[in-house]
């Protein structure tokens, strides 16, 4: 465990708080959080990781954009539902990258974990792409990538980013709940507009 370590858990964690709160300052903090988690992925050769956290760079600045446009008249960012064929497409997409990145990671670099950074690095992809969407179900991919993160990053001997993400699930079950309530509540005042 290093101070830098620390700053990074921090910072990531701020991120993830203000996502599931559905706070628009999620995106200038998580960014932060990719840099500084793009050299310590760097420093622990978890390669997929680190090129993760500059696609992840790209994602927020996407999500930053899409949350802006969809609030509500209130301001508040408005949950969207997730159709199951785009659930199916996003879970193929994962899955298509997970072994084309294991793949390329386990035969051309020096990789640690090549196959399951390279799996974990696709699907956190593909809840970040549904996180900016506005899906509940983002929490629900979330929960399952970080249960494997933690036990991958304990491995490598992060005890203190293995804790993160330990605690990065219990913000994925709040941010569930709360995504969930939202897109219920937004669904009674349809349909009670509808109605009227």
């Amino acid at each position: 465990m290093t101070p830098f370590e620390i700053v990074a858990v921090v910072v990531s964690f701020a991120g993830i708080w203000l996502t599931a709160s559905r706070r628009m300052l999620c995106w200038p903090v998580s960014l932060v959080a990719c840099a500084l988690y793009f050299k310590l992925f760097l420093d622990v050769r978890l390669y997929a990781d680190m090129v993760l956290q500059a696609l992840f760079g790209i994602a927020i600045l996407y999500g930053w954009i899409a949350w802006a446009r969809g609030k509500d008249d209130a301001g508040e960012v408005v949950v969207a539902p997730l159709r199951p064929m785009r659930a199916l497409l996003g879970l193929a997409a994962g899955a298509a990258g997970a072994v084309t990145i294991g793949w390329f990671t386990s035969h051309y670099t020096d990789a640690a974990l090549p196959w399951m950074d390279a799996g974990l690095s696709s699907f956190s992809l593909v809840a970040q792409y549904w996180t900016a969407r506005r899906h509940a179900e983002s929490w629900l991919l979330w929960i399952c990538v970080d249960a494997l993160y933690f036990g991958m990053f304990l491995v490598k001997g992060l005890a203190l980013t293995a804790g993160l993400y330990a605690a990065m699930i219990v913000l994925a079950v709040l941010g569930y709940r709360q995504w969930r309530r939202a897109s219920i509540d937004a669904a009674r005042m349809r349909a009670a507009d509808t109605v009227a």
